[in-house]
């Protein structure tokens, strides 16, 4: 008899997330720890009791992404410690709110070594042991600014869209060895981030609404589901797509 609950399961597979102790992030990394998976967590900073309710399922390594020439070695610590990483969630990044007159390009720089540059190496990494085991998944977070413009986000909205690229790619690299690689793109989230951009600005938080189908934000919970399914053997044969969580804002008139 067919197990559906068997085909979303992540027992015994151990992922690595980047930025995984924080907002969504850490959602994500909740999702994938009660679907069975063991997580490890790279970011630069840890605040303290953060993992401690994964119960050691969730372990912490210090990792700037934009340390990009000790990718591979950490990516090596990391498979020599497990023996087999089978999903990578690059999750990690940074952001600047600037017009572009008033953007560096040292700042532009930053964020694309972050975003773009970084979730590469960390990938490149990963990718070769993928193969070798023939099964992965790896995911992006991409953005609704992989697809649509706003104002102030010239490096963060250019990585982005890089990552829709960047999954192709990868995909048709990784196919014929079962791995599969993927992004998904958060609409607007109920966030410490969004409150702070939109609580003090009724206009802008009604101009947001309006243009989602399901009239409300979501929840990091949303993203770090949509994670595990496409972490999951339920997603076995989608690769290479951006997956928007976003209530319908794509499409929103």
């Amino acid at each position: 008899m067919f197990d559906m609950k068997s085909q979303l399961s992540l027992e015994g597979q151990t992922a690595v997330v980047t930025g995984g102790a924080t907002g969504l992030g850490l959602a994500i990394t909740k999702c994938l720890v009660s679907a069975g998976a063991k997580v490890v967590v790279l970011s630069r900073h840890l605040e303290a009791g953060v993992l401690d309710e994964f119960n050691g399922n969730a372990q912490f390594r210090p990792f700037d992404v934009t340390d990009t020439a000790a990718a591979a070695q950490v990516a090596k610590d990391i498979i020599k410690e497990y023996g087999s990483v089978s999903i990578l969630i690059n999750n990690a990044g940074n952001h600047c709110k600037k017009l572009i007159e008033e953007m560096s390009v040292e700042e532009y720089t930053s964020v694309l070594q972050t975003h773009l540059v970084g979730a590469f190496a960390l990938t490149k990494g990963f990718f070769g042991h993928m193969k070798a085991q023939r099964k992965g998944s790896v995911i992006f977070m991409a953005s609704m600014t992989s697809y649509i413009g706003q104002p102030a986000v010239a490096g963060y909205s250019t990585a982005k869209a890089g990552y829709l690229g960047l999954v192709h790619t990868l995909a048709t690299e990784g196919g014929p060895f079962n791995v599969r690689v993927n992004a998904i793109a958060p609409g607007w989230i109920d966030t410490p981030m969004f409150h702070k951009a939109t609580d003090n600005d009724p206009p802008r938080l009604a101009k947001i609404l309006g243009r989602i189908p399901m009239n409300r934000t979501g929840e990091p919970l949303d993203i770090g589901m949509a994670a595990v399914f496409l972490c999951s053997d339920a997603a076995r044969y989608i690769s290479g797509v951006c997956l928007p969580v976003d209530g319908g804002a794509l499409i929103g008139f």
